[in-house]
């Protein structure tokens, strides 16, 4: 067993984020375990890029209100207690709703792997927007 101490909240890069994103990284592979978690805070309307992951993507809320939307116009509301899946390939994003927070873990098979996380274009307002109404029913 080995015990992994606290790590500094970083700002994540704003070439693949919208709006204010902060992120404790949590695990990043030991040699034996390519496993990838991260705690991380999305503000109201923030989000991720665009982007798919190599070996999927699990996305469990421990707070507030978040969105996941895919690029064929699927999104759901995700609260806390709830998780996501992305399939290996699966072009989504994720972040706060836009007037709740909302933080997860992300986990990730890639641990040394520069083609874990490919990075897309930002999600435009117009498709956030689309994704949250169709989310919540409002469209």
């Amino acid at each position: 067993m080995n015990k992994n101490p606290r790590t500094a909240t970083v700002k994540t890069p704003a070439e693949n984020f919208t709006g204010d994103v902060w992120m404790n990284p949590l695990f990043d592979g030991d040699g034996t375990s390519r496993l990838v978690c991260g705690h991380v805070r999305f503000t109201p309307g923030a989000r991720t890029n665009w982007h798919s992951h190599s070996n999927g993507q699990l996305l469990v809320c421990t707070d507030g209100v978040g969105l996941v939307g895919t690029r064929d116009g699927r999104s759901v509301l995700l609260h806390a207690g709830e998780s996501v899946w992305t399939p290996a390939g699966e072009e989504h994003f994720h972040g706060g709703t836009a007037d709740q927070m909302m933080c997860h873990y992300a986990i990730l098979d890639g641990s040394g792997d520069a083609d874990a996380t490919t990075w897309l274009e930002p999600v435009t307002d117009d498709q956030y927007a689309a994704a949250e109404a169709a989310a919540t029913g409002s469209r």
